[in-house]
């Protein structure tokens, strides 16, 4: 990102308030690894023991650390978010990009089996995809990946349909460029931007569903301190009392979703600039 982008970035405080969150659900996730008590160790405390002084989010129906539970449980959600997006940039953009440059019926085609995804309500999709796959953080990951492709795609498609009209692209067939080369190296380096913030976006939602994948036991699965699985072990115990097996981690998904969101939109008011402001 250029440093003068970066430096837009800063005077947008809402960006700012999206940084930190998701700073300190990465920094957290890399330094679980120094805590006293295991991830999966029980016995660390008392059973089902509520916040104190050495269990500051209490600890679980196995005597486990849910502060170092929810802490380990972000590095496999980021981790997630990642791959599930890097999933949907790798197929999507080159889909968008193929069908918004050749147009006609290959084009055309493309486009109609990404509204056809696009039909299906995507957590259902995702289950569904999950459910397939069998059980797991891996079938999680390919699952939101690929719920993920259609919306890359049409923006990604979108973009080379208004670019490929420009005058650099004119040029460029004029001087004998083959279109492959036009469309790499020209069109879709000028379509980064809103796929940046589409990016940044989808990490909150790749997060939220890998979530309730794993809540009803289509990701990852138990004693993974993964969010959802966290907020899974702690529902039966809502009504006893019990209230912060469920609190913390839900309150993970939330500010970390928050977070890219903020920042999302931060990206999306510097990078275009029919919404940059003089801030």
């Amino acid at each position: 990102m250029p440093d003068t982008t970066f430096r837009l970035l800063l005077r947008n405080r809402l960006a700012v308030v999206g940084l930190v969150f998701i700073a300190i659900w990465t920094l957290g996730a890399l330094l679980s690894g120094l805590s006293p008590y295991g991830a999966t160790q029980p016995g660390a405390g008392g059973l089902l023991q509520g916040p104190t002084l050495a269990h500051p989010f209490g600890t679980d129906n196995f005597g486990r650390d849910l502060l170092t539970r929810v802490l380990a449980g972000g590095r496999i959600s980021l981790w997630t978010g990642l791959i599930a997006i890097a999933i949907s940039l790798a197929v999507g953009v080159p889909l968008g990009a193929f069908a918004g440059f050749v147009r006609g019926r290959a084009g055309g085609l493309v486009m109609r089996l990404m509204d056809m995804l696009l039909a299906f309500p995507s957590l259902v999709l995702a289950m569904a995809i999950a459910a397939a796959l069998g059980p797991g953080m891996v079938s999680a990951m390919v699952a939101v990946g690929i719920v993920g492709i259609p919306e890359f795609a049409r923006i990604v498609h979108g973009q080379v349909l208004s670019l490929r009209e420009r005058d650099f692209v004119e040029a460029g067939h004029a001087i004998g460029l083959p279109g492959g080369s036009i469309l790499v190296r020209h069109i879709v380096p000028n379509a980064l931007a809103p796929i940046l913030v589409r990016a940044t976006l989808g990490m909150g939602y790749a997060i939220l569903t890998a979530a309730s994948l794993s809540f009803i036991g289509l990701g990852a699965q138990p004693p993974d301190p993964e969010w959802g699985v966290l907020i899974s072990d702690g529902r039966g115990y809502i009504i006893s009392g019990e209230w912060w097996m469920t609190t913390f981690p839900g309150l993970a998904i939330a500010t970390s979703i928050l977070g890219f969101n903020l920042l999302g939109d931060g990206l999306r008011d510097v990078l275009d600039p029919r919404l940059r402001t003089s801030k």
